[in-house]
């Protein structure tokens, strides 16, 4: 009887169990995803090097649909990937997928969206990223008067130490009074 050899080892899914909150079957869907994107760059058995070895550039895993119409695609790839570059390997990709999944927890999707809105990487939500938020968000559609008047509503109403930026403390308040939150920081697979 022929042994059939699959994508992974049995070790490798037992890893991506523990690591995400997807099924056997979830990850291979997952894969085949990522695989359709570049079939000639990512072989069809994954060795546990490959999965972090064999990236994907930004500009091909912006084409999936979850991802096309996202005004924060390129910052969601840039914080997903491991270097920031906003390629992503299969590890990356399965990330991705895991913490954007319906049943991620808010604690986990709130650190994320933090990270994403954190532009410039210090860990506090400044006026300037605040603008960048916004900029995504409406396409560009606010003159620059609008949006320094939403920059500073936002900070009044959500800068409870009056420092002039949001604290992941603060963000995370505020998150956990946005009963849209759940519904809209999630993709399905």
């Amino acid at each position: 009887m022929g042994n059939k050899v699959g994508v992974f080892t049995d070790e490798q899914i037992e890893a991506f169990q523990d690591c995400t909150f997807f099924t056997k079957k979830e990850i291979l869907r997952i894969f085949n995803r990522f695989r359709d994107l570049a079939p000639n760059t990512v072989p069809k058995v994954m060795t546990r090097v490959d999965t972090n070895r064999i990236r994907l550039p930004y500009q091909q895993i912006q084409a999936i649909t979850e991802l096309r119409e996202n005004p924060f695609c390129q910052r969601i790839c840039q914080v997903f990937s491991e270097d920031g570059s906003g390629d992503l390997s299969f590890e990356d990709f399965l990330d991705l997928f895991s913490v954007l999944s319906e049943v991620a927890p808010m604690e986990l999707k709130a650190v994320y969206a933090f990270k994403i809105y954190d532009f410039d990487g210090d860990n506090y939500l400044g006026k300037e990223d605040l603008q960048s938020t916004l900029k995504c968000l409406t396409r560009n559609e606010l003159s620059e008067e609008e949006i320094q008047f939403v920059v500073e509503k936002v900070l009044e109403e959500t800068d409870l130490d009056d420092d002039g930026k949001l604290s992941y403390i603060e963000f995370e308040h505020v998150i956990s009074r946005s009963p849209d939150f759940m519904t809209t920081f999630h993709i399905r697979i």
